[in-house]
C-alpha cells in the first residue's frame, strides 16, 4: 500500500485496497489509524469481521452463500485433517497476522501442527501464525485488484497454497506459490497436492449445496 502522503483523496484509499466499494471502508477509527484490538473490539461488538490494511478497517465481503460453502468445506476439511492430526481448520472469523499492521481473515485455512508454537492452539485472538492453505470464497462486493493483492500477500508471508472458490462460475481456481494457476470445474476433482496429500473433494458435490431445498 501507498505511504499516507500519496493518498489524497477517498478515491486514492479505495485505489489502494482494490477498487473496494467505499461502504466497506470502516472510519471509525480513522482510516490509518487502527489497530489489531480494533479489528477485534469490531468483530467482538458489531460481528463484523473486519481485516486490517496498513491501519484502515475493511470489513470482510460475505453473504450466505459465502457462508454456506465455507461451513461445507470446513467440515470435509475438518474431517481429513483430524483424521489424520495434521492440524487444524480456522472459520471465516479467523484472524491472522500475515505482517505488522497486515491481517487478513480468509473465509477458510489449513494450519498444520508444525506452524503452531508448542503445536498448540495459541491464546493470541490473532496470532502470528502464516496458514498452509488460505480459502477465498468470492462475494459480489470483491474485485479482482484485492483478490489479486490479497493472494500475494498470502504468498509473501509463506501461503503454500491458495483456492479461489467463484459460487457464480461454480469453479475453484488452484494457486501454488508461483506456479501457474489451474481453474477447476464442475466434474473435476479438487486435490491437496503437496499440502494435504490424499484430501479429494468432487467440486460438483460441493456446489449442490448450492442447490439444496426442503
Amino acid at each position: 500500500m501507498a505511504s499516507p502522503e500519496t493518498i489524497q483523496t477517498l478515491a486514492d484509499l479505495l485505489d489502494q485496497l482494490g477498487g473496494i466499494s467505499p461502504d466497506r471502508v470502516r472510519f471509525r477509527p480513522a482510516p490509518g489509524m487502527a489497530t489489531e484490538a480494533d479489528a477485534i473490539d469490531t468483530q467482538g461488538q458489531e460481528g463484523r469481521v473486519c481485516e486490517l490494511i496498513e491501519g484502515v478497517l475493511v470489513e470482510k465481503a460475505m453473504g450466505i452463500r459465502e457462508s454456506i460453502l465455507a461451513a461445507a468445506l470446513i467440515e470435509v476439511l475438518r474431517s481429513f485433517v483430524t483424521r489424520q492430526n495434521l492440524g487444524l481448520i480456522t472459520a471465516p472469523d479467523g484472524l491472522m497476522r500475515l505482517a505488522p499492521r497486515l491481517v487478513r481473515a480468509p473465509n477458510v485455512a489449513f494450519i498444520s501442527w508444525q506452524r503452531f508454537p508448542g503445536r498448540r492452539v495459541p491464546v493470541d485472538p490473532i496470532p502470528d501464525i502464516v496458514a498452509d492453505l488460505a480459502v477465498e470464497i468470492l462475494s459480489a462486493g470483491n474485485t479482482n485488484a484485492e483478490i489479486a493483492r490479497k493472494r500475494q500477500e498470502y504468498f509473501e508471508a509463506g501461503v503454500r497454497l491458495v483456492w479461489l472458490v467463484d459460487p457464480d462460475q461454480r469453479t475453484v481456481e488452484v494457486f501454488a506459490s508461483d506456479e501457474p494457476s489451474a481453474t477447476l470445474g464442475e466434474g473435476e476433482l479438487l486435490t491437496g497436492g503437496d499440502v494435504l496429500p490424499g484430501f479429494d473433494l468432487s467440486l460438483r458435490d460441493y456446489f449442490a449445496e448450492l442447490d439444496r431445498h426442503g
